[in-house]
């Protein structure tokens, strides 16, 4: 069994109920311990997530010792144990070899030693292992390089890289969310190996470079993604250093998602309709790509000072929150108060608070179903927006004649 590096006095109230989980497979006879990240963020006092445990227990010897699991990954080694509503991941100590795909092992062997598992992960301050009673085991002096806020890559960072070429993403993400340096010989193994991120999937190069835009220091994040050239591969930002570059001026941080994608296209000189390609390019939904064609649209009137009621209203609550955030890390000059207050004021945030609706003018006889009463119904939503008509059924009917005849 590993020596301890060091005691966790006060373990995080997440830790308590996994802990009998780990105390029921060392009485059993095996090793079991806390790992990765939540290890990490208990050492820096950071918020913890979630909670990962690894054994010296294969598969079958977890299975026999919990009432309840579910086999979520088990050709990996991966068992979930249920206990009291939770679900707690546990996998085997193993081995990995043969990374065709740059991402995924072609074999997997598990192993009784914690040392040979913790030497196939990523990063230093990642390959940390706790026991239950907040003992630390560290093996590649993680603990050192969480003091130093260094990002040094497991052994031969050219190994970690060729095993999974994602790393090189967690490398520049875990420098904006820890707002950490990365290691010269790491930051080299990217440099050598960028090419290699055009074979990882969208969707996970998507998920760390959202991650780096959110996190506390985006700007070490970017400058690692920029040096590297490992912009290169990610959708759309080959033939754009220079707007990353201004990028890293920015007034950080940001809060949400959908102001990290605001903020990343309104940089690169994107527009409410000319976004939607470049976004699906990252694989983002399509309830994104709107939040953040939206966002856009307001955030143009806001840089030209042309916002009004209607900007407003098609903007909503979630685009105008967004676009306000994002006017701040750009230092678009901008009222966020006052901007808030007229929108709070508006006669109407919502189509459905419209005091008439097509069924009482169909009942009325003022106008058949089809494009006409569309027609009709939008401009009479106009006229109560930016307060030319007030919201009642009285004022709304006199104006629905005069439209109607106008329309004729």
């Amino acid at each position: 069994m590993p020596s301890e590096s060091f005691r966790v006095q006060h373990l995080p109230a997440i830790f308590e109920p996994a802990r009998p989980i780990l105390a029921t497979i060392e009485k059993a006879g095996f090793e079991a311990y806390f790992v990765g990240g939540c290890v990490r963020d208990t050492i820096l006092n950071d918020p913890i997530h979630d909670i990962d445990i690894a054994t010296s227990a294969y598969p079958a010897e977890v299975k026999q010792l919990f009432k309840r699991t579910v086999d979520t990954g088990i050709e990996h080694g991966t068992v979930m144990i249920l206990d009291h509503g939770t679900g707690y991941e546990t996998t085997t100590f193993r081995t990995e070899s043969g990374y065709q795909d740059y991402r995924r092992p072609d074999s997997v062997t598990f192993v009784r030693s914690l040392e040979e598992d913790l030497k196939r992960r990523d990063f230093t301050i990642n390959a940390l292992a706790m026991k239950e009673n907040g003992a630390v085991v560290d093996l590649f002096d993680g603990q050192g390089d969480l003091k130093r806020h260094l990002i040094r890559a497991v052994g031969d960072p050219n190994e970690r890289f060729l095993e999974d070429a994602l790393r090189m993403m967690r490398a520049v993400r875990f420098a904006s969310k820890l707002d950490f340096t990365i290691d010269p010989q790491t930051l080299a193994g990217i440099k050598d190996h960028a090419p290699l991120l055009a074979k990882i999937a969208v969707e996970r190069v998507q998920v760390e470079f959202e991650k780096l835009l959110l996190g506390q220091n985006p700007a070490r994040g970017l400058a690692g993604l920029i040096s590297t050239g490992l912009y290169q591969y990610c959708p759309g930002l080959k033939d754009h250093q220079i707007a990353l570059e201004k990028l890293e001026a920015a007034n950080w941080p940001l809060k949400s998602s959908a102001g990290a994608w605001t903020v990343l296209t309104w940089t690169l000189g994107l527009n409410s309709q000319t976004v939607g390609k470049f976004l699906k390019a990252w694989k983002l939904s399509n309830q994104m790509i709107k939040a953040v064609q939206k966002s856009l649209k307001l955030l143009a009137a806001i840089a030209g000072d042309q916002v009004d009621n209607l900007a407003l209203f098609n903007a909503g609550k979630a685009a105008l929150d967004t676009a306000l955030e994002v006017a701040q890390v750009l230092e678009i000059p901008v009222d966020a108060v006052q901007l808030q207050k007229e929108y709070q004021t508006l006669p109407i945030q919502d189509s459905h608070q419209l005091a008439i609706n097509g069924k009482m003018l169909i009942e009325a006889g003022v106008v058949k179903p089809g494009p006409t009463m569309g027609k009709l119904l939008q401009r009479l939503q106009t006229a109560v927006i930016m307060g030319t008509v007030e919201n009642n059924l009285a004022d709304l009917t006199s104006a629905t004649k005069k439209f109607t005849e106008e329309m004729e």
